[in-house]
């Protein structure tokens, strides 16, 4: 028995975790009402294959064994309405699970597996921390717990309003294109700026020119699913973001371009600023996305 507790898995989307061995449904941390049998056995199987299509015939046969004289239609979509229920969830548009009509359905959002051992071993380490910690930095040091990322976790950051926080990320979006099409438009001048760069500077053009041309529809595509609230947008640019960052951060020495009208200081403050944009994308989709989980 202790041997399948240490196997036990701990699947995590969005604000919520639910526990493989207990079927225990945590939000932010707190329990909620438990779901049913066949409920928590349809999202168990969704969330070991996120993104992935479970047919409706693979539930039927998991779920339902072939001498069970049970109306399977009636039974299969009141779990799933059950399941949407308890995630805040809209079959219209939907953030968790994804219907795809007579063929089954598709856990959309990002899922994290950690084993219950991991977070028995860091919530005993965050323990052992706190007794041993002088007074007023106990704090300081849970946060520290070993789990921890360098980029931020949708647990981490304060739910904002996903209106908010998709015109922030329309706004951020429009800074990139701006410097896109500017820098296309002057390329006569930036060409001249870049000559005294020496033997580097064809290639530098080149690719100034490459990463404009393919950061314009990118980032036009970007305004639009935030415009009109695209379904499952925190996802898809999570998936860009790997990409989109060496190119942000490029991008970010734009302002070095009108150095001659702007200044070296100014230039190197908002270069510092566009350093940061990146993270800031993703961490407002992320709250904008908590905000949504909430409601």
């Amino acid at each position: 028995m202790a041997e399948r507790k240490s196997e036990a898995r701990i699947f995590c989307f969005g604000v919520f975790e639910i526990d493989e061995e207990t079927g225990e449904l945590r939000k932010d941390g707190k329990a909620q009402p438990r779901l049913r049998e066949q409920a928590l056995r349809i999202l168990l199987m969704l969330l070991e294959r996120p993104r992935e299509l479970v047919t409706r015939e693979e539930l039927r046969e998991r779920l339902w064994s072939a001498d069970t004289f049970v109306d399977f239609d009636h039974g299969l979509n009141t779990a799933i309405n059950q399941l949407r229920s308890a995630l805040r969830d809209d079959a219209a548009n939907p953030r968790f699970i994804q219907t795809l009509p007579r063929r089954g359905y598709r856990f959309i959002a990002p899922v994290e597996i950690a084993s219950g051992v991991d977070q028995l071993a860091a919530a005993a380490k965050g323990e052992e921390m706190r007794s041993a910690a002088p007074d007023g930095v106990v704090g300081d040091l849970t946060a520290k717990v070993p789990g921890s990322r360098v980029l931020s976790d949708a647990r981490d950051l304060p739910a904002v309003s996903n209106k908010v926080a998709r015109t922030l990320f329309v706004l951020i979006q429009l800074i990139y294109l701006t410097f896109y099409v500017l820098s296309l438009a002057r390329l006569p001048e930036v060409n001249a700026i870049l000559t005294n760069a020496g033997e580097p500077a064809r290639a530098i053009l080149v690719a100034l020119i490459v990463t404009a041309a393919a950061g314009i529809p990118t980032r036009l595509y970007l305004i639009t699913a935030a415009a009109f609230n695209y379904r499952g947008l925190s996802g898809k640019f999570r998936t860009l973001f790997p990409i989109l960052l060496p190119l942000d951060e490029v991008w970010a020495l734009a302002p070095f371009l009108a150095i001659d009208q702007i200044g070296f200081g100014l230039a190197l403050a908002v270069t510092a600023a566009l350093l940061y944009l990146p993270f800031a994308q993703r961490s407002l989709l992320l709250m904008g996305e908590k905000a949504v989980a909430k409601g």
